[in-house]
């Protein structure tokens, strides 16, 4: 593997500060109201992607404890490790989410919280575009992005020792 390459880069930060990032972010609850917003506009018992799952907490756990089916996809072989812990009834794999192929409408939501920023900025369009089609009709699309742009790393992410990679 290429050390410079940015998506292996946030794969060896995200195996290497798993559980770092997690105290750090309050994972567990930050985005609870966000979720609670996007449960009361799907189905019942919708199907779910959850791109950039990270351990599953709290997207994955909130959603497939409300019933939802939900598929959780990260690059980080250790975060996937830990989201099947956390988060047994969801579906999860390890994969460069613009590599991924999802049969058309598959999806009657796809969460992507912090994720579209550690992807090559050329790459970010072609992969919404695709995540368009993934959606069925009147599906939703909760995402976060940066709010300016940017392009970088920093060496000592989280004061964990790790490199971090965004754009």
């Amino acid at each position: 593997m290429d050390i410079d390459d940015p998506k292996d880069v946030v794969r060896r930060g995200y195996d290497a500060l798993a559980r770092h990032y997690e105290e750090s972010y309050a994972t567990e609850t930050k985005y609870r109201p966000w979720l609670d917003t996007l449960q009361q506009r799907i189905p019942a018992t919708a199907t779910v992607l959850d791109l950039g799952c990270g351990s599953g907490l709290p997207v994955a756990r909130v959603l497939s404890a409300a019933g939802h089916r939900v598929t959780g996809v990260d690059i980080s072989g250790e975060q996937i490790r830990r989201a099947r812990e956390f988060v047994p009834e969801a579906e999860f794999r390890q994969a460069d989410a613009t590599a991924l192929e999802f049969p058309a409408a598959a999806f009657d939501a796809v969460v992507s919280l912090y994720a579209l920023i550690h992807i090559p900025l050329d790459e970010q369009p072609p992969l919404l575009a695709r995540i368009a089609t993934w959606l069925r009709p009147g599906g939703w699309l909760l995402g976060t992005t940066g709010h300016s742009a940017w392009t970088g790393t920093d060496d000592n992410w989280l004061g964990g020792g790790a490199t971090m990679w965004w754009s």
